[in-house]
């Protein structure tokens, strides 16, 4: 899947592997404008390995999105998809899951990047 001129990481493998559960989280928790970003994530992750700069700038935000990260902040649309979910739904456990997962394989591909120039703090 992935058409990249290095070896996928860890996290290309994860994206590959449940790349349709994200695109489902991402549509529920922040509507069409994040399942559109996810799937330009993707078609960075399928054509480069770096995950510095943008492309980890933006697997950070997924993890914030699927981790809830901003659902108490009424400036930003994700608090109103929050809203109009049931707390005791089964996708809010697998997003869960989705977001643990996600955390760790970005983690343990950053360990096998080496940090470029000021972009480091990106695969923390």
């Amino acid at each position: 899947m992935f058409d990249i001129p290095t070896r996928p990481t860890c996290l290309h493998h994860f994206v590959e592997e449940n790349a349709e559960a994200l695109q489902n989280a991402a549509l529920l928790l922040g509507g069409r404008p994040w399942l559109k970003r996810v799937q330009s994530l993707f078609e960075m992750l399928w054509s480069e390995s770096s995950l510095h700069g943008r492309a980890g700038r933006d697997v950070s935000a997924l993890h914030d999105l699927l981790s809830l990260a901003h659902v108490h902040d009424p400036s930003r649309p994700e608090a109103s998809y929050h809203a109009a979910l049931d707390p005791a739904s089964p996708h809010i456990e697998e997003i869960c899951l989705l977001a643990d997962q996600l955390r760790q394989a970005f983690e343990e591909a950053c360990i096998d990047q080496s940090p470029r120039g000021d972009h480091e703090d990106e695969c923390k």
